[in-house]
């Protein structure tokens, strides 16, 4: 008596190319997954959101109202800038590329890119101003002047600090987007 939902034989009955009914190619996907970095980043931020949290309720509770409504105002804050955190990096969709900063967002279409290219080259360390060499992939827009191109991300990133791996999958991943993309306008 086969049982066929204890084995892989069922991934192979559908056809490779037909695509999932959840892909929506226009919609804004992340081609990799968040970093250890980041991801600890964002979790010690809400650890710290929740001690505020408590010392809000203990502040109202103690004390007024007013003073626990400024640690809860605290607290939110805390936790919108580790949801933000874990929102930052490279997304990508049929329309474009998207580059997630803390601060900003930049898109640029897949219309307005000439190349997208990994490089050696030297590399910011998690942000920092110190430089070390690594990988970089960079995108170069016919509206920019090549010299002064930003890397979208880099081997050095919160991301892909020592996941080199990682790194390289997500750069094809993107190079593969562009192509597909880039040349159907």
């Amino acid at each position: 008596m086969p049982l066929p939902f204890l084995t892989a034989d069922r991934a192979f009955d559908h056809a490779v190319d037909e695509p999932l009914p959840f892909e929506d190619r226009d919609r804004w996907r992340r081609p990799y997954r968040p970093g250890p970095w980041r991801v600890g980043a964002a979790a010690l931020l809400l650890l710290l959101a929740s001690y505020v949290l408590v010392a809000a309720v203990i502040i109202a509770a103690a004390e007024t109202p007013q003073a626990g409504a400024v640690f809860f105002g605290a607290a939110l804050l805390v936790i919108t800038c580790a949801l933000r955190l874990l929102r930052v990096g490279i997304w990508v969709s049929a329309r474009g590329v998207r580059q997630v900063g803390f601060f900003r967002t930049r898109t640029a279409s897949w219309e307005a890119s000439v190349s997208v290219r990994t490089l050696q080259q030297p590399v910011r360390w998690l942000g920092l101003p110190r430089s070390v060499q690594g990988q970089a992939l960079l995108l170069v827009r016919r509206d920019r002047v090549q010299e002064y191109v930003t890397p979208l991300m880099t081997t050095h990133n919160a991301d892909f600090l020592a996941r080199t791996e990682a790194f390289d999958r997500a750069a094809d991943t993107i190079e593969a987007w562009a192509a597909e993309y880039g040349r159907a306008a």
